[in-house]
């Protein structure tokens, strides 16, 4: 389906270093039938899935802690930021890709993934659908310590206290989008 108030005129690929980063200028026409021309940048980094591993008989959670470079070059002093296990899907469909994540990132090994939503997260500048998932793990499902199999990856896996994560969203402890998404549904819904 398209939209007949949007005629797409040109596209550069400003950048394509890490992902695309692209500039689109287009037609559009206003709600009063005014075309306008326009210009936008579009960063292009695929679609990507996230989880909440919660745990019903300890009212625990598994998250993750690493270094992310954007955060720290905005005001996060150590760079450092408690997030939900999450990935790119590359070619993978989102389930296949969470489960996959979730081994890497956490060491946990799941099958019972049940996805609650999906969300555009920055629709203003970035094209990415993310599709948020919840499961339960036990600790017999950890087939290993997690902190992400790829050279570049150095994750510490987070076991707290459900009670206290949606504490640490308060006093600005958690300050990731994705994460306090997932943790308020899993409050909203009674996971735990």
């Amino acid at each position: 389906m398209t939209n007949e108030r949007v005629k797409i005129q040109k596209t550069e690929i400003l950048s394509d270093n890490w992902y695309i980063l692209r500039k689109v200028t287009f037609d559009y026409q206003t709600k009063n039938g005014v075309w306008q021309t326009q210009s936008r940048e579009a960063y292009d980094r695929g679609n990507g899935a996230t989880i909440l591993l919660y745990n019903k008989e300890h009212q625990t959670v598994i998250l993750t802690r690493q270094f992310r470079m954007p955060t720290y070059v905005n005001g996060n002093t150590s760079g450092m930021l408690i997030e939900a296990c999450a990935g790119l899907l590359d070619k993978d469909n989102p389930e296949d890709c969470i489960r996959k994540e979730t081994e890497e990132e956490t060491g946990y090994k799941i099958t019972d993934v049940r996805k609650v939503f999906e969300a555009y997260m920055s629709p203003g500048s970035v094209t990415e659908m993310l599709y948020f998932f919840v499961a339960e793990y036990a600790k017999e499902m950890q087939v290993h310590d997690g902190g992400g199999l790829e050279e570049e990856e150095d994750i510490d896996v987070l076991e707290l206290p459900f009670e206290q994560a949606l504490t640490m969203i308060k006093t600005g402890e958690i300050k990731d989008g994705k994460t306090i998404m997932l943790l308020q549904y899993a409050k909203l819904h009674n996971l735990l």
